[in-house]
């Protein structure tokens, strides 16, 4: 009996192996054949459902994408792939809450695992976007909310000014005055109750000084310098290597004949290793209520 499981066992890893392989030649239909024999053979391997559903993703059946991606998380909490992918398919499903609060969780999930993973960055760059439009769809709203009001009090002011000219004699003056301070102090309000939605500058305390972007992971270096999380990370494993006639160029680590050089502040210069760099939760929180306030600024260049 054990011999038969773990024949199927492999034999399902080797569908897994062809469905991969169907898929970078975008043959879909036979990748998804071939996952599904692997599902049926080992039905509690999530890798399995997470690559169906993505191909389904590339078919836009985001139905099929929801089921999948829903049975890997079942039997994977820790999925970054998995809540990735039932996010996606939320949103498309137009249930932009519950898909946001997955993607939030890949992301959490993923920048555990590994903060420079490009699953990472395409996670940030579907949950920007996604917060992007929630905060646009509420702003319109609030705008055409705020409009209505704001008519709504400057017709009643203006109705309060003719009344008042009728019943009050020789001081017409005087209640064209007032009149004129009180809707300018209403258009001062309903202005700066549109301040939030009103997209301005990013303040530089918020923003890496490598990418200039607002920061997703900031973490500190012993000089007080505050840095984007996977961008330090890349900056301190860069290499260089040298060649003929002093030619030099950044290559990838981990190859031979190469000098690292990356292993330094990249603004004090000091010497700098990544065990050395700590969360700055301070900066995180400030991030955070700043998105929460100003969702413009999720807007992706």
């Amino acid at each position: 009996m054990m011999k038969g499981v773990q024949s199927g066992t492999v034999q399902a890893e080797q569908l897994k192996q062809d469905g991969n392989l169907y898929f970078k030649k975008n043959r879909l239909g036979a990748a998804i054949d071939a996952y599904t024999e692997a599902i049926t053979l080992s039905p509690n391997v999530s890798v399995y459902w997470t690559n169906r559903a993505v191909c389904y993703r590339k078919r836009n059946d985001w139905t099929r994408v929801e089921e999948d991606s829903r049975k890997a998380v079942e039997l994977d909490h820790s999925s970054v792939k998995g809540h990735f992918m039932l996010g996606l398919a939320l949103i498309q499903r137009e249930k932009p809450t519950q898909g946001i609060k997955e993607l939030e969780r890949a992301l959490e999930l993923g920048r555990g695992a590994s903060p420079q993973s490009y699953m990472v960055e395409e996670i940030w760059q579907e949950l920007a976007k996604a917060k992007y439009s929630e905060w646009e769809r509420n702003s319109t709203k609030r705008t055409f909310d705020l409009q209505n009001l704001k008519e709504c009090c400057e017709a009643a002011l203006i109705d309060k000014h003719f009344r008042d000219v009728t019943e009050v004699e020789g001081f017409i003056d005087e209640v064209a005055n007032t009149t004129t301070e009180q809707l300018e102090a209403l258009n001062s309000v309903f202005s700066k109750a549109a301040e939030f939605d009103t997209p301005t500058e990013i303040p530089d305390y918020l923003c890496c000084r490598i990418t200039l972007d607002i920061f997703r992971d900031p973490v500190t270096a012993p000089s007080g310098f505050t840095y984007e999380k996977a961008v330090i990370l890349e900056h301190l494993e860069q290499t260089i290597v040298t060649g003929f006639a002093g030619y030099a160029a950044y290559r990838e680590p981990n190859r031979p004949y190469r000098n690292r050089v990356g292993k330094f502040d990249p603004i004090t210069r000091q010497p700098l290793f990544p065990s050395q760099l700590v969360p700055n939760l301070a900066i995180k929180e400030a991030v955070q209520a700043f998105l929460e306030k100003h969702g413009w600024a999720y807007k992706m260049d």
